[in-house]
């Protein structure tokens, strides 16, 4: 449909530009390979429209365009430059000459190029579209990759034999069933295989969680888990380097075991009794180990790794986060929402979000340096730090503290004070000037905020995130 005179106007108050508009006020011309562009990267984002001869900051006005004069010579070449059709209309506006490029959105499950290029916008700009953007596109109308096929061909007995199917039922609280029919059928409701003919084929999901050996599985065998033991703080010397071949259901208590031989422990007396203490908590291992190998994006080359150092513990998964790291502890968005959801019925992960928050509480009750979240080319890393003191830590360590602090009482429906936040660092009474310049640093960073910003007192003043 043709764009109307009234529709213009709906157009221009528009508050913003969004996704699928573009004003350009070209009074004398437009650029052709920028007008490509913009034409290839409003078709990415769904379609649209450019409009020329219009100002594009508001209040918008008509400014008019000379730009192309011959639109029917300009469609036919707009069709050779992009590959798709782009439909023109041009208005007589009383203050001047507008044109209108209707912009289709691009095909499902694919996105277009300009001379090998992607573009998106960016903030009203042409950017090159980033390669997780792409993947998404490109993965559009495909199967989930999680219920794409494994093992295709088998047999019942087969998926038996391949898969731990004892311990699915031993997780869920289930018990065993007496035939083998009623094992595949409950599998086939979880979608772990799929039944065709009386044959079966395993799903990546089936193998990934509940395979005995990854290693039958061709195109999975490099998701295995892999700990590497380091001596000292770098990665010049490597103890030992494993690497798992169980599926990560039916893997992980083996694996959480594996890693706490290889961690320092102490052993303390109570009440006359000997009791072994390990470094890092336990709980703070497990969730981070489950974020990661249920967050992980299974598109991107890599493996789940747990590396240990004398003074730290990262645990890194591929891919890039679906939120910001600073929202980890109230946020929750999930990659692979089956297999997550699943890992907890399986009671191997947490509540939806809860995980992280648990971490950052275990820190705190072991009076540990705030974990670190941090983001790598194409991996995102959870770093677990052994015991300092409060003076051995840094200005960075007690500022990333301070915010998590906030997060955590803030999603608990307290507030954070300079009192709270001594009691994080155990430090007495007569040191509230040191939790003042704490909190002083990570308001500087825009970490976190005043609840009443009106407060004249900075010791009896309460806190919180910079996003409550």
């Amino acid at each position: 449909m043709d764009t109307t005179l009234d529709e213009l106007e709906r157009l221009m108050a528009s508050p913003s530009e969004g996704e699928h508009l573009e004003f350009k006020e070209a009074k004398n011309q437009f650029d052709r390979d920028k007008l490509c562009k913009y034409c290839i990267a409003i078709a990415n984002e769904g379609g649209g429209r450019l409009v020329l001869g219009v100002s594009d900051a508001p209040p918008r006005r008509v400014v008019g365009t000379a730009a192309y004069n011959d639109l029917i010579d300009l469609r036919a070449k707009l069709l050779v430059w992009v590959k798709f059709r782009v439909e023109i209309d041009e208005l007589k506006h009383p203050d001047g000459r507008v044109l209108v490029f209707r912009v289709p959105g691009r095909p499902r499950g694919s996105a277009y190029a300009l001379d090998g290029a992607y573009y998106m916008r960016s903030g009203g700009e042409l950017v090159p579209m980033t390669p997780d953007r792409l993947r998404v596109i490109f993965s559009e109308g495909l199967q989930n990759l999680v219920d794409q096929i494994a093992m295709d061909d088998v047999t019942g007995a087969d998926v038996v034999q391949l898969l731990d199917t004892q311990a699915y039922f031993d997780r869920v609280g289930m018990p065993y069933p007496a035939e083998r029919r009623f094992v595949l059928e409950r599998f086939a409701k979880e979608r772990l295989v799929f039944e065709n003919g009386g044959r079966y084929a395993i799903s990546n999901l089936g193998a990934l969680l509940f395979a005995k050996n990854l290693e039958e599985f061709d195109l999975l065998q490099r998701k295995a888990p892999r700990v590497i033991e380091y001596k000292g703080r770098g990665k010049l010397v490597s103890l030992s380097d494993q690497i798992g071949n169980k599926g990560f259901a039916v893997g992980f208590e083996g694996l959480i075991d594996y890693i706490n031989a290889k961690l320092p422990s102490n052993e303390v007396i109570e009440r006359a009794l000997r009791r072994t203490l390990q470094l890092y908590p336990e709980v703070a291992i497990r969730e981070l180990l489950a974020n990661a190998l249920v967050h992980q994006d299974l598109e991107v080359n890599g493996r789940v790794t747990v590396e240990l150092y004398d003074d730290r513990v990262e645990i890194s998964n591929p891919g890039l986060p679906v939120i910001d790291p600073e929202r980890f502890i109230d946020g929750y968005e999930s990659r692979n929402e089956r297999m997550t959801d699943l890992m907890r019925r399986l009671k191997i992960c947490e509540e939806r979000s809860s995980g992280i928050d648990r971490v950052v509480a275990e820190a705190e009750i072991h009076q540990l340096p705030a974990p670190d979240f941090r983001l790598g080319p194409s991996q995102t890393y959870a770093v677990l730090f052994a015991p300092l003191s409060f003076e051995e830590t840094s200005r960075e360590d007690r500022i990333r503290a301070c915010y998590q602090h906030a997060c955590l009482r803030h999603v608990s429906s307290q507030v954070m004070t300079n009192s709270s936040l001594r009691e994080r660092f155990k430090l007495p009474a007569g040191q509230n000037a040191t939790a003042s310049r704490i909190l002083r640093d990570t308001l500087e960073r825009k970490l976190i905020k005043a609840v009443d910003p009106a407060s004249g007192s900075r010791r009896y003043t309460e806190y919180q995130p910079f996003w409550a």
